[in-house]
């Protein structure tokens, strides 16, 4: 990063990224790394090997037990999500709507994410630390002017109510705590990829981050949780 990132706590900061060998996770990882404030990174994905499965409880709350010997952290980033899920994309139609596939979006976008909620919001430092989640744009219901994307609307804006009605409930405990639903913008990664035309403005991970990033700095602490872009744009629930 180019600019310190000191905010968090005043001062140096440790950072836990969840889904942190992802396009914008692994991102969020390198930005941690060359911030001179940041003293330590823990990085936690399926693909390293840890045991970490976000569809699975046990495993959850295994991997924050582990993560807690390296904590507090001044900062959670939860990177996961799928947008294709066993080679099926979002829906156009009510005739494309499967309760299986629905099922398993649902897990991976909204009850995975709420697990990883419950077991690693206790590892959060005290004062002014921030717990950060990728959302989606697509699962604001007052943004939904094209309608479709049924499943993966529907899991990120149930994503969105486990955050806010979360950040309502760990405020009372702490009422510096942030608490961030994240839209990263379009950027270009495997989960976009089938899903952007020629006409539309990519961003690298690493723009995306700095911009989220750059946001996170300057939201103030509030009752409940945020929804912004990676402008740092609110974005309606």
């Amino acid at each position: 990063m180019d600019d310190a990132f000191p905010s968090f706590s005043g001062g140096s900061y440790k950072a836990l990224v969840i889904g942190a060998r992802g396009a914008i996770g692994a991102a969020f990882v390198e930005a941690f790394q060359v911030d001179p404030w940041c003293t330590h990174v823990e990085c936690l994905a399926r693909s390293l090997g840890n045991g970490f499965d976000i569809t699975d409880e046990a495993s959850v709350n295994a991997q924050a037990h582990i993560c807690s010997l390296n904590g507090p952290y001044d900062i959670i980033i939860d990177a996961t999500g799928a947008l294709t899920i066993n080679g099926i994309g979002p829906e156009k139609s009510l005739l494309s709507l499967h309760a299986e596939h629905l099922q398993n979006v649902f897990l991976i976008n909204a009850i995975g994410p709420a697990m990883v909620l419950r077991y690693f919001s206790p590892l959060l430092a005290k004062g002014a630390s921030v717990y950060a989640k990728l959302s989606a744009r697509v699962g604001s219901i007052g943004d939904n002017k094209k309608g479709g994307w049924y499943g993966y609307r529907s899991s990120k804006a149930a994503l969105n109510m486990f955050l806010q009605t979360a950040a309502l409930e760990l405020q009372r405990k702490n009422p510096a705590l942030r608490v961030v639903a994240l839209q990263p913008g379009t950027v270009r990664s495997e989960l976009s990829q089938g899903f952007t035309s020629a006409s539309t403005h990519l961003l690298e991970p690493h723009e995306s981050v700095g911009g989220m990033l750059q946001a996170m700095k300057t939201l103030p602490a509030q009752v409940g949780a945020h929804f912004v872009d990676y402008k740092g744009t609110e974005i309606p629930w």
